[in-house]
């Protein structure tokens, strides 16, 4: 599933992302309980539930995020859709829809420093409101949800050709990547989903057009229609969710 991240500075704790139901916040929480240390902040990378689910566990933290994910949060949970896309959690989301999340606290407008080691920097691609985490003096970049390593990315709500573009950037904002999905890595990881999302947008809605590559080890690559149909769509202007998609958490 999804990664999360602590940060220690000075005053205290920056956590990264949530995860989604107990079962995974709850040994998450508990494991950063043993820190003794103060939660300050959550930077939430993006609004999707298993990056989010987990808010009120760390209920004295103020949630930083974007506009569109501070949106996305004030909306009716839509927990027949999560079942429908992850049945193996149906339990944690009947708890999740009664428990709810937690609401954003401070908007991220633009690039700032949170505190003297973390820096979150808006991008777009992925989703309409991503953030990723910068912790200079140590090299390391939190890149959520841009980045999947050795996972099929999910572009449901983003923009393959943007978000292929975002990359050249994350390549270059520190030697190690935590993906939001998948395995730690580095520029090269970066690169290769790169070239993933860029066959996905020269495909022209063919998903039989993805030649073979990197990817053809991944996961979930039943993904691939999702992200073949998205480009598609956006490139002859159609900005609705794809039918691939709707299909996929019971809407099709």
């Amino acid at each position: 599933m999804a990664n999360a991240g602590v940060i220690v500075d000075d005053d205290g704790l920056t956590i990264v992302d949530t995860l989604m139901v107990r079962s995974q916040w709850e040994p998450f929480a508990a494991a950063v309980a043993e820190l003794g240390r103060p939660i300050r902040r959550i930077v939430l990378t993006h609004a999707h539930i298993d990056h989010v689910g987990g808010t009120k566990a760390f209920p004295n933290a103020a949630i930083y995020a974007s506009r569109a994910t501070s949106d996305l949060l004030d909306l009716d949970m839509p927990v027949d859709a999560y079942k429908a896309f992850m049945p193996a959690f149906t339990d944690g989301f009947d708890e999740l829809a009664v428990l709810g999340t937690r609401a954003v606290t401070h908007l991220i407008d633009g690039a700032a420093n949170l505190s003297p080691r973390v820096e979150v920097l808006p991008a777009n691609g992925h989703t309409g409101g991503d953030v990723m985490v910068l912790i200079a003096d140590a090299d390391v970049c939190f890149a959520g949800d841009l980045c999947f390593f050795g996972v099929t990315p999910l572009a449901f709500q983003g923009n393959p050709a943007q978000w292929a573009d975002v990359l050249d950037v994350v390549a270059e904002l520190a030697d190690v990547i935590v993906p939001g999905h998948g395995p730690i890595g580095d520029a090269d990881d970066v690169r290769t989903l790169q070239a993933y999302l860029r066959v996905c947008v020269a495909a022209e809605g063919a998903t039989n057009a993805i030649p073979p590559g990197p990817w053809d080890s991944w996961l979930e690559r039943d993904r691939d229609a999702i992200n073949v149909e998205r480009a598609a769509m956006l490139a002859r202007g159609d900005e609705s969710m794809p039918p691939s998609m709707l299909k996929a958490i019971g809407l099709g």
